[in-house]
């Protein structure tokens, strides 16, 4: 049997103390450990930022990507082998703001693969300036006089660009945050997962404890996550009460499954032939 450990590896891990990003790693650990699955059957990828680091802290495949373009990396190594167990790592800047068109252009395609997005509501990497999620008016070391952008609501864009599986968590509850993971990798399509956490260093608004005062499980309220209503109604609460849990799920069907090519077997299993690709150039 697999174990959580199974995934550490010796690199000197460099978060602050405190950080949100320790806990969702042991989450995402007791996830696969959880599925029986070994470190050499995973593939993390990843693009800039302290979320983004996540790969060098665990055992496995990784591949870390540009600022922004963890996604395109992740749907075409999907695509040429999609046997693999591919989970990416971004930050709310790194995949809200320079990523945002991936992240609409792989909700879209429905590609096969697990999103964990650590939404601090700062860019933790650059020193705390504001982010796509940080709230209008918030002072940051940057905007010394408020942020003057509307936040990014994450949630309400992808059920309106048409996700099929849809997860809010926080790294506080590491119990739900590792079942959601797991619930997610075993979805057959795109899996989001916003996963709210603290930034010790620079967002002293959204501490630990305010989340631990706002945070609830939905799913302990009997939600129906098949409801898009609801679902999209959730997406938008947000202030005294936040809802985690997966908030949507509908059956789709993944973009490999979408190509005939792919239909028996992996795009690596096929055989080069120069010939043909000449013919179809020409």
């Amino acid at each position: 049997m697999v174990q959580p450990n199974d995934y550490n590896n010796d690199f000197e891990n460099k978060w602050c103390p405190g950080c949100g990003n320790f806990l969702i790693l042991n989450a995402m650990k007791q996830a696969f450990a959880a599925q029986n699955i070994p470190p050499e059957k995973m593939m993390f990828i990843s693009g800039i930022g302290q979320a983004g680091k996540t790969p060098h802290f665990i055992q496995g495949n990784i591949f870390h990507t540009l600022h922004g373009r963890a996604l395109p990396v992740a749907t075409g190594a999907k695509t040429a082998n999609h046997d693999l167990n591919i989970v990416v790592n971004s930050g709310d800047g790194d995949c809200y703001g320079e990523g945002g068109n991936h992240f609409l252009a792989a909700i879209r395609r429905n590609v096969d693969i697990t999103l964990l997005v650590h939404n601090n509501q700062v860019y933790g990497l650059t020193k705390g300036q504001a982010s796509p999620t940080t709230a209008l008016g918030t002072v940051t070391r940057l905007q010394n006089q408020g942020t003057t952008s509307q936040s990014f609501n994450p949630m309400s864009v992808a059920l309106a660009a048409g996700i099929g599986f849809l997860a809010r968590g926080f790294s506080g509850k590491t119990e739900q945050l590792t079942d959601l993971i797991r619930r997610a990798m075993a979805y057959p399509g795109f899996a989001l997962i916003d996963i709210l956490q603290p930034c010790v260093s620079f967002n002293k608004i959204n501490t630990q404890k305010w989340y631990m005062d706002r945070v609830y499980d939905i799913e302990e309220t009997g939600h129906d996550s098949a409801d898009f209503a609801k679902a999209m109604a959730l997406a938008m609460k947000w202030g005294d009460k936040i809802p985690t849990g997966v908030l949507y799920e509908q059956e789709t069907v993944p973009f490999h499954q979408r190509i005939k090519a792919l239909g028996k077997k992996t795009l690596i299993s096929h055989a080069f032939d120069a010939r043909k690709v000449s013919r179809a150039i020409l």
